[in-house]
């Protein structure tokens, strides 16, 4: 049955042939302007094995006929191959990018597990059941990940040493390097809804901003397996972007004015913004924009400052600071 919200939004809840059953799980997968990609993306989570899962598909309103082609094209067709009792919901809104998508995905979802799915990357077909039970015999981690096998262009890459994931407390080596993929994660909704999702303004690092979030209160877990294939070197990748520091020195400005941190996390915050501030400004200084290169200059200096044992700004002022941020893509 499709609907238009207040909001601006198409609704498509898929007719099946069984009753919904309820669902242990919801995967949500945001799109924009990847028919190819996205078909592979769904019929991954369609080969899935002995798990009871919803699909949650948001079209952020991409321009080529991505939303025709799961409503009625071969996008359809595969939708269609689902098992009868999985619920399926088909939604187009209007681009307002990807933290968004995804916000817009779990807020529609009605199981107590969230998984997310980037419509570039596949799931192996036991990536759900694998990853439902060892979250069940591990209550201690409310966000469970999954090893990855990397792909660019084709061809299979091994990730650095620093890209190596871990289990339990990795707050401080998540500030340098996103130590979270979003497609091989799964969470409570609980959790995800207490975090207040991704944060809408942040129109590239979402991600990094929300895990150091979770990380700030929570330990992660980690099944050992690699059940996720991440594509990448597609020219519309978001994390092959630039200057994607600017972002990431806004999630850690986020952290000091909103988190409540230890003295030492507090200390190796500032110490990670001190340096992305230097990296990014002087990026802006070679290309001439130095109102810009002033922000980011002082911001880092009065890090420094308080790391080289000044007064320690409140979290007040950092809020202050966060409010003079840019946070449009194009302006990076």
């Amino acid at each position: 049955m499709a609907r238009v919200g207040c909001g601006g939004y198409i609704s498509l809840t898929t007719p099946r042939a069984q009753p919904p059953m309820n669902p242990e799980v919801s995967v949500v997968i945001p799109a924009y302007n990847r028919r190819r990609m996205l078909c592979d993306a769904i019929n991954s989570v369609i080969a899935q094995t002995q798990a009871a899962w919803e699909l949650i598909v948001v079209d952020d309103g991409s321009t080529d006929g991505t939303f025709d082609d799961l409503r009625c094209g071969e996008m359809a067709r595969v939708l269609s191959t689902a098992p009868p009792a999985c619920r399926i919901v088909l939604e187009r809104t209007a681009r307002r990018g990807v933290a968004a998508a995804r916000n817009r995905g779990a807020a529609l979802a009605s199981a107590p597990y969230i998984a997310f799915l980037d419509s570039d990357d596949l799931w192996m077909p036991d990536k759900l059941r694998r990853q439902l039970a060892y979250m069940r015999s591990h209550p201690q981690y409310p966000l469970v990940q999954t090893q990855e096998v990397w792909m660019r262009d084709g061809r299979r890459m091994n990730p650095g040493r620093r890209h190596q994931k871990r289990a339990g407390d990795i707050f401080e080596p998540s500030l340098r390097v996103c130590l979270i993929s979003c497609s091989a994660t799964m969470m409570s909704a609980a959790l995800f809804r207490e975090m207040g999702g991704f944060d809408e303004r942040m129109r590239a690092c979402e991600d990094y901003d929300l895990w150091l979030r979770i990380l700030s209160a929570h330990p992660v877990g980690l099944l050992d397996e690699a059940l996720v294939t991440r594509r990448a070197g597609h020219p519309d990748q978001l994390s092959a972007g630039p200057a994607l520091d600017r972002f990431r020195i806004r999630a850690l400005v986020k952290l000091l004015a909103g988190c409540e941190l230890t003295p030492a996390r507090e200390k190796a915050v500032a110490q990670v913004l001190a340096e992305k501030c230097a990296i990014y400004g002087n990026g802006l200084k070679r290309r001439g924009r130095m109102a810009e290169f002033d922000i980011y200059s002082n911001l880092g200096h009065n890090a420094r400052i308080w790391l080289e044992g000044g007064p320690k700004p409140s979290a007040a002022h950092w809020g202050g600071v966060l409010e003079t941020l840019p946070t449009n893509v194009d302006a990076a």
